[in-house]
């Protein structure tokens, strides 16, 4: 009954005791009553609902598991990278994340990657732009291997997009990921775009180029 109250403060607090309430009436109960609430709060006017909301999706996870995400919740989780608030819109690419690690690389490729892409497709740069910051950001918690299969050429790809901010957004995500990979991995795929970059017509996307590979380089000479 409280998860239906008219205050979306006394909802968010129930969600807030998920840990109390899974241990008394079990998980079952749980999805039937949760997933309607959590539709209903990520919706409310207020922003600062939102990012609560937001904020207590990887608590869902630690305690329901990745069964409980099905496609309304991963699309919400997804979607709230295009929200009005740029608060709401960072902390969903962190959410993005936190999602990877505590649900696995292989769960993150298969239900959120393809998601995340088509944003990446979406008319608006700044959905494209959040993107492609919260695919950088998943891939800094992912195997290694994978992400450099799965991910890495998602990332790579977007340095082709018309708007410099997007583009821009590429570089500072390569200056994200790039260490994570090996030093052929950095020679042969991220430097031949950075290097392109370093040519692009904006001079935003210049000097971001310039500045992750400056920093890239000296990562990997530290590590030698």
């Amino acid at each position: 009954l409280l998860l239906r109250d008219s205050s979306s403060e006394v909802r968010l607090n129930i969600i807030s005791s998920l840990s109390l309430l899974n241990d008394v009436i079990g998980t079952d109960l749980l999805h039937q009553s949760l997933l309607p609430a959590i539709l209903d709060l990520a919706d409310d006017g207020k922003w600062r609902i939102r990012l609560a909301v937001i904020e207590r999706i990887p608590l869902l996870a630690k305690q329901l598991g990745g069964d409980f995400f099905d496609d309304r919740l991963l699309g919400l989780c997804v979607g709230w990278l295009g929200d009005d608030i740029s608060s709401i819109r960072e902390a969903a690419a962190k959410n993005l994340k936190e999602l990877t690690t505590l649900l696995g690389t292989e769960w993150s490729i298969q239900n959120l990657i393809p998601r995340v892409r088509q944003v990446m497709e979406h008319p608006s740069y700044l959905r494209r732009m959040n993107a492609v910051q919260a695919t950088a950001l998943m891939a800094t918690a992912m195997d290694v291997k994978l992400a450099e299969v799965e991910v890495l050429p998602i990332l790579l790809e977007m340095h082709y997009d018309p708007v410099p901010n997007v583009r821009f957004n590429v570089a500072k995500g390569l200056g994200i990921v790039g260490t994570i990979f090996d030093r052929s991995v950095y020679q042969g795929q991220i430097v031949p775009i950075l290097t392109l970059m370093e040519n692009d017509p904006d001079r935003d996307v210049r000097y971001f180029a310039t500045k992750t590979r400056e920093l890239l380089s000296a990562a990997f000479e530290k590590s030698t």
